[in-house]
C-alpha cells in the first residue's frame, strides 16, 4: 500500500511520523519489542474491527458476483444494517489509525492496513453508489417547507437506537411522503459525512453537484426560462420578446423562494458538517445558473427603447424588488457575491431605462405635431394613448418613487402649488389647457410619505400638462371657433374620466380633478355660446311688427338648419355632459322660440314663414352629438402607443407571481 492511498483515511503527520521511525536506523525495521498484554489486547481487537467490518462490506459490495446485491439498496433494504455498514466504516477508519501510527505489532500492521484499505474502497464504492442511488430517487421530491422542517433531524454516523431514530424524528411528520423524505434527507447526511471523514469527499461531492445541477437547470426550463445572451435578446422581435418577459416575471417568485432556496436547504443540510464544502458545492450548482437568470432583466433593458416596453421595464424592476431579499439571504456565501451584486445591478439598469423611457415618452409629447383633426371634435387618439400610459404609471407609484428616489424631481415652477401641498401658483402657462392649474391648498401626510409621492406627482401631472398644452394648440387648428371648444371640452373631460377612474385620482389628487372637471364644463359652455348665441339671438324678446317678425322668424328657421347641418357630425364624447350639452342649448333657444312661436302663428303671414313648430326644433336640437365615437378619424399616436382604450396594456401587465394588474 502506498504513502498516498493512506493519506486518504488518516492523518499525513501519522504516517510521516511513522515512515521516519521506521527508517531512523539505517532504513531497517526495528526489533520488535515485547508486547504487554494491554498492547496485544489492542491488537486483537483491532483486527476484530477489521474483521466485522470485512463481513458486511463484502456482502454490499458493488463489485461482489451477486446481482441481488449490486441491484438492491442498503438503506431502502434494511434500516439496521445501513447503521451497521455505517459502524463499519467507522471502525475501519480507526483500525487504521491505530496501525498507521505505530500501536500495532510491526509484523500483523501492513497485511491489515492493506486489507482494511481495500474492504474501506469497496466501502465507499457502496456509498458513492448509495448516495447516487438516494438523489436521483428524490431529486423531485425536495421541496422547501418540508426540508426546512426536517432540517433539525440529522442522522449522523455516530446515531444510535431504534429504526425509528434512524428516521430524524420522521414518525413527527404528517403522512408517508413526509417521512420518506425525512429518512431520504438523513440517509444523504449520514453517507456525506462518512464519506467526507474517509476522505472520499470529492467523490461524494461530484455525485451531489452532477444530478443537483441537472435538477436546477431542469426546473428552470420547466419553468419557462430559456437562457438568452443579451445579444440574442436584443436581436428578437418586441412580440416574441414580450412572451419572455412575461414567462420570466412568473418564474422569478419561483425560481428564487423555492427552486433556488430548496438546493440551498438541501445542501445546506447534506454538508452541514463542512463550511467549505456547502459553499463550494452551492456555488457550483446554482451560482452561474442564477447569474444567468438575473441577467435577462438587465438585458431587456439595454434593449432598444420604446413606450410599449416602459410597463414591462417597471414590471421586471418591481419583481427583482420582491425578491431581493430573497437573493440576499440564499446566496449568502462570498462565492456567490456575483449573484447578489447582478441583482443589484440589474435594479440600477432597469430604474435608469424606466427614466429613459419617460423622458422619451414626454419629448414625443412635446415633439408631436400632427396637423391631421379629428372630425366632429372627437377625442384625438393622442388623449387617449397618452392618458394610457400615464394612467398606467400611476399604478406603479411606489416603482416610480423608488426610481426617481436618487434623482429628485425638482416642482416645476409651471405646476399648481396646490399639488405639493404650497399656494405658490407662478408661471402658469397662458394656454386655456394649462389654465385649468390654479390653485388652494392640498394636505399632505407624513414627510417620508408625501415626499415619494410629491416626487410622483409632480412627474405625472408635469406629463398631463405636456398633454393639455399640446391639445389646447390642436384646439386652436379648427377653423370654427363652437368646434375648437367643443374639441377641448371632449378631451378634457375624457381625461378627467380616466383620472378618475383610476389610481391617478388618489397621485393627483381630488382637487385636481374637480378644477379639471370645471375647466371642461366651461369649454363646454363657450362652445354654447359661440355655435348657438347667434340662431339664439334671432329670437326676438320684446314687442316687434308683423314685418320684423317675419325676417326674425325667417332669420331663425335658417340659422337653425345651417347650425343643425354644420353640427351634423359633432359629438359629445361624455355621456353626462352630452345631456348636459343639450339640455343648455335648449334652453338657450327653446323657451324663448316657444314664445315667439305662440305668439306669431295665428297670423297668416307668420305662418308661411315658420318652418319649424317648437316641437320640430326640440327633436333637431335632440338629435345634436349623436355622432359615433368609433368614427374618430384616422389619426393615431401609434408610435408611442400603450395599449388600447379600455386602459389596459396588451391585456394586463403580469406581475411576478403571475397575476395581471388591472389598469
Amino acid at each position: 500500500m502506498t504513502r498516498k492511498g493512506l493519506r486518504r483515511f488518516v492523518p499525513s503527520y501519522s504516517f510521516g511520523r511513522h515512515h521516519h521511525d521506521r527508517q531512523s536506523s539505517g532504513g531497517s525495521a526495528p526489533a520488535s519489542s515485547p508486547r504487554s498484554p494491554q498492547q496485544r489486547l489492542s491488537d486483537a481487537l483491532m483486527e476484530d474491527h477489521v474483521a466485522a467490518a470485512e463481513a458486511i462490506v463484502v456482502k454490499w459490495d458493488p463489485d461482489a458476483s451477486s446481482h441481488a446485491k449490486r441491484a438492491s439498496s442498503l438503506f431502502h433494504d434494511d434500516r439496521a444494517e445501513a447503521r451497521d455498514f455505517l459502524a463499519a466504516v467507522r471502525d475501519l477508519q480507526c483500525a487504521m489509525l491505530f496501525f498507521v501510527s505505530g500501536g500495532g505489532a510491526v509484523s500483523s500492521s501492513h497485511a491489515t492496513i492493506v486489507r482494511a484499505q481495500t474492504l474501506m474502497q469497496a466501502a465507499m464504492r457502496r456509498l458513492e453508489k448509495e448516495f447516487y442511488q438516494i438523489l436521483a430517487a428524490n431529486r423531485d421530491f425536495f421541496e422547501p417547507e418540508s426540508v426546512s422542517a426536517r432540517s433539525c433531524s440529522r442522522f449522523s454516523a455516530s446515531d444510535e437506537g431504534d429504526d425509528d431514530e434512524v428516521g430524524g424524528g420522521a414518525e413527527d411528520s404528517a403522512g408517508e411522503i413526509e417521512r420518506a423524505g425525512a429518512m431520504a434527507m438523513a440517509d444523504l447526511r449520514a453517507i456525506a459525512e462518512t464519506m467526507i471523514a474517509a476522505g472520499y469527499g470529492k467523490e461524494c461531492v461530484k455525485v451531489y453537484k452532477v444530478l443537483r445541477k441537472s435538477v436546477v437547470d431542469e426546473g428552470l426550463y420547466r419553468l419557462g426560462f430559456a437562457q438568452l445572451s443579451a445579444s440574442q435578446v436584443h436581436k428578437l422581435d418586441w412580440a416574441v420578446l414580450e412572451i419572455k418577459i412575461r414567462s420570466w416575471l412568473r418564474t422569478s417568485r419561483v425560481a428564487v423562494a423555492t427552486l433556488f432556496s430548496r438546493e440551498r436547504i438541501l445542501m445546506d443540510h447534506v454538508f452541514g458538517s463542512s463550511d467549505s464544502i456547502r459553499e463550494a458545492v452551492f456555488a457550483d450548482i446554482a451560482g452561474e445558473t442564477a447569474l444567468q437568470f438575473l441577467r435577462f432583466p438587465e438585458s431587456v433593458a439595454k434593449s432598444k427603447r420604446s413606450t410599449e416596453k416602459l410597463v414591462r421595464f417597471l414590471d421586471l424592476r418591481e419583481a427583482i424588488s420582491e425578491i431581493l431579499l430573497e437573493v440576499e439571504s440564499v446566496f449568502s456565501f462570498e462565492s456567490t457575491a456575483a449573484v447578489r451584486e447582478q441583482a443589484v445591478a440589474t435594479l440600477a439598469k432597469l430604474a435608469e431605462a424606466v427614466r429613459a423611457t419617460i423622458a422619451d415618452f414626454e419629448a414625443a409629447l412635446q415633439k408631436e405635431h400632427s396637423k391631421s383633426l379629428v372630425p366632429g371634435g372627437r377625442v384625438h387618439p393622442l388623449t387617449r394613448d397618452a392618458m394610457n400610459c400615464i394612467a398606467t404609471l400611476a399604478d406603479y407609484e411606489t416603482t416610480l418613487a423608488e426610481v426617481f428616489a436618487d434623482f429628485p424631481l425638482p416642482t416645476p415652477n409651471y405646476l399648481p402649488g396646490f399639488l405639493f401641498g404650497t399656494s405658490n401658483t407662478a408661471a402658469q402657462p397662458s394656454s386655456p389647457a394649462s389654465s385649468l392649474s390654479s390653485s388652494s391648498s392640498f394636505s399632505s401626510s407624513s414627510s417620508t410619505d408625501n415626499s415619494r409621492r410629491t416626487k410622483v406627482t409632480a412627474l405625472l401631472a408635469g406629463l398631463l400638462l405636456v398633454l393639455l398644452c399640446k391639445l389646447d394648440a390642436k384646439a386652436r387648428a379648427y377653423r370654427d371657433a363652437g368646434l375648437s371648444y367643443l374639441f377641448l371640452a371632449n378631451n378634457l373631460q375624457y381625461i378627467v374620466s380616466r383620472v378618475q377612474s383610476c389610481r391617478l385620482r388618489e397621485v393627483l389628487g381630488e382637487e385636481w380633478a374637480a378644477r379639471h372637471a370645471a375647466k371642461a364644463r366651461q369649454h363646454a359652455a363657450a362652445y354654447e355660446r359661440v355655435a348657438w348665441a347667434k340662431v339664439a339671438a334671432e329670437i326676438p324678446v320684446g314687442k316687434v311688427g308683423a314685418g320684423e317678425a317675419r325676417e326674425r322668424m325667417l332669420a331663425f328657421s335658417t340659422g337653425l338648419e345651417e347650425a343643425c347641418a354644420a353640427q351634423a357630425g359633432w359629438v359629445v364624447a361624455d355621456e353626462g355632459m352630452r345631456e348636459e350639452v343639450r339640455a343648455s342649448v335648449r334652453g338657450m333657444v327653446l323657451p324663448a322660440y316657444r314664445s315667439f312661436y305662440k305668439r306669431w302663428r295665428a297670423v297668416p303671414e307668420f305662418e308661411a314663414c315658420a318652418r319649424f313648430s317648437p316641437e320640430e326644433v326640440e327633436g333637431r336640437l335632440g338629435e345634436l352629438f349623436s355622432g359615433s365615437e368609433d368614427g374618430a378619424g384616422s389619426v393615431s399616436f401609434t408610435t408611442y402607443k400603450l395599449g388600447s382604450d379600455s386602459g389596459s396594456v396588451d391585456g394586463g401587465s403580469v406581475k411576478s407571481d403571475g397575476s395581471s394588474r388591472s389598469m
